[in-house]
């Protein structure tokens, strides 16, 4: 299975479906961006911090794997000159639409996190990269590519997965509720998960998922020459489907700086 056109594919269906990825902002929270009034989002409910961002006039940001209409938009609106990147067209059609509907400007390019070799050494002051590694098998190169792109003194915002998310079978929760350990990690769903149920979810096209270490999480942003300036946990919302919110933090999130 080529893993990133199957995952193209997925995300487009994802966007038909009004993944809550895919849902692009409000022109009111555009406008309140123009005004200084602005967040976002790399984990599914905390802000990330003001404090890990430069002042936003004119900074050359990346959002990496980050189409949607969601990350980019808000950041423009804040003045900054954004470059959305993203595997999926029907994600970068999210953020065009924005940037038309509300006069922004957004640089829209398809292509693999894995690879940005359509832009130069230390083009980038900033970048932005919500939880999206988890839908490539290897997060490794991501990192190495995201240090190649971006300027000394610049930063990583990136969140991801907690890796532990992997161990329990989901069909199991989604029909009973119960949290049952099943798989050993690191996790893939394309070897992980028995042959029925893969072939249930190629059938319905939804995304593939890979878990990745913390030493590939962290230890790989400090391997490519970062260092760690911030981190923090989040929680997905939980519900009976997903009650593993209610006991541990689901998604992490670090500022990694290039020296």
């Amino acid at each position: 299975m080529d893993i990133r056109d199957y995952n193209r594919t997925a995300w487009t269906r994802e966007s038909a479906k009004q993944n809550i990825w895919t849902v692009p902002v409000t022109p009111e929270a555009i406008q309140a961006a123009r005004e200084g009034d602005w967040s976002i989002v790399l984990t599914p409910t905390l802000p990330v911090p003001r404090d890990w961002f430069p002042p936003l006039q004119g900074l050359k940001i990346l959002c990496l794997a980050s189409g949607g209409g969601q990350q980019g938009p808000i950041l423009a609106a804040a003045g900054a000159d954004v470059t959305v990147f993203d595997n999926c067209p029907s994600q970068l059609d999210a953020d065009r639409m924005v940037a038309e509907r509300d006069g922004l400007k957004i640089q829209t390019v398809e292509g693999d996190m894995k690879d940005l070799g359509c832009f130069s050494n230390g083009e980038f002051d900033l970048i932005v990269h919500p939880v999206s590694n988890v839908f490539v098998p290897d997060v490794l190169p991501v990192w190495r590519e995201a240090f190649r792109v971006l300027r000394k003194g610049g930063s990583l915002l990136a969140g991801f997965m907690n890796p532990a998310v992997y161990l329990f079978d989901w069909e199991l929760a989604e029909s009973t509720g119960e949290l049952r350990v099943a798989y050993s990690l690191p996790y893939a769903d394309t070897t992980h998960l028995p042959e029925s149920i893969l072939n249930k979810r190629i059938e319905c096209s939804e995304p593939m998922e890979f878990s990745h270490t913390l030493d590939e999480q962290i230890g790989g942003p400090l391997a490519a020459g970062f260092f760690i300036a911030g981190f923090f946990e989040d929680r997905e919302p939980a519900d009976d489907i997903n009650p593993l919110p209610r006991y541990m933090a689901t998604c992490m999130a670090i500022r990694a700086v290039k020296p």
